[in-house]
């Protein structure tokens, strides 16, 4: 049996732009792309005629194909020997499951390749003008999933070790549980006037941030009515925004050129 190949690859944080030249091609030379939700669909123009476009993402609390349905069409269609694309957002091992592919993949003895995306938690906050490591203010950085209820027994954060140890942090998948993160943070030692940035459609046209500190935050976010798909970025890094904010300044002078 003439066995394919399957490129696991990261789509970047949402400018397509930002896919790197590797999984640009991946995509061009593709019999078949299993695509998320979360990536730009600008990105499926540049899939060659008669491939194959399969949608597979996970929405909150709906999801269109199940991770075991995902696993399985990977196999499938590269033991039909086709070239398969799996296009995550952001990058495919930060919180993408694509290591779970991957040891599907090696289970079966399906040749693979993974290529790197840049990763939601460090561009969003780029695109807001905000560094998530500087010499004088953060020198750790942690990225952590945000959306863990304690209720559900799915919080697995070791929240004084973060509030302690860490100078910047981007809770992915949060902006629904800022309240608790926020808790937490304060619970465990954070200083109150910690600032805090939200940053919504990160590297879109239509990123938007808010900013405030561990006890406002969570009211600036409800005022300005954001939601997901949102990047939560704790720490001093923050307060660089002002200076910096160059991406807003960009689309400033777009429109007063125009």
């Amino acid at each position: 049996m003439n066995k394919g190949k399957v490129y696991i690859v990261g789509a970047g944080p949402g400018d397509p732009k930002l896919i790197t030249v590797f999984g640009l091609e991946c995509i061009q030379k593709a019999d078949v792309i299993l695509y998320d939700r979360l990536i730009n669909k600008e990105l499926l123009s540049y899939a060659k005629n008669g491939a194959e476009l399969i949608y597979c993402g996970k929405e909150p609390g709906k999801h269109a194909l199940i991770q075991e349905q995902i696993h399985q069409l990977l196999v499938e269609k590269a033991q039909d020997g086709k070239v398969v694309v799996r296009l995550k957002g952001g990058d495919p091992f930060v919180f993408g499951r694509g290591a779970e592919e991957a040891e599907v993949l090696a289970n079966e003895h399906i040749p693979y390749e993974i290529i790197p995306g840049i990763t939601a938690g460090i561009a969003a906050p780029l695109y807001a003008g905000i560094p998530v490591t500087h010499r004088d203010l953060a020198t750790s950085f942690a990225i952590v999933t945000g959306h863990g209820r304690v209720y559900k027994d799915e919080d697995r954060v070791h929240w004084e070790s973060l509030a302690k140890g860490m100078d910047t942090i981007a809770f992915y998948m949060g902006v629904g549980n800022l309240h608790y993160i926020c808790e937490q943070l304060l619970k465990h030692g954070k200083p109150p006037e910690t600032p805090v940035a939200v940053i919504q459609w990160g590297t879109y046209k239509e990123q938007k941030t808010v900013t405030g500190d561990l006890t406002t935050i969570e009211r600036k976010v409800k005022e300005e009515n954001l939601s997901h798909p949102a990047i939560i970025l704790v720490g001093n890094v923050v307060s660089l925004r002002e200076k910096i904010k160059w991406f807003e300044q960009l689309h400033m002078e777009h429109s007063i050129g125009k």
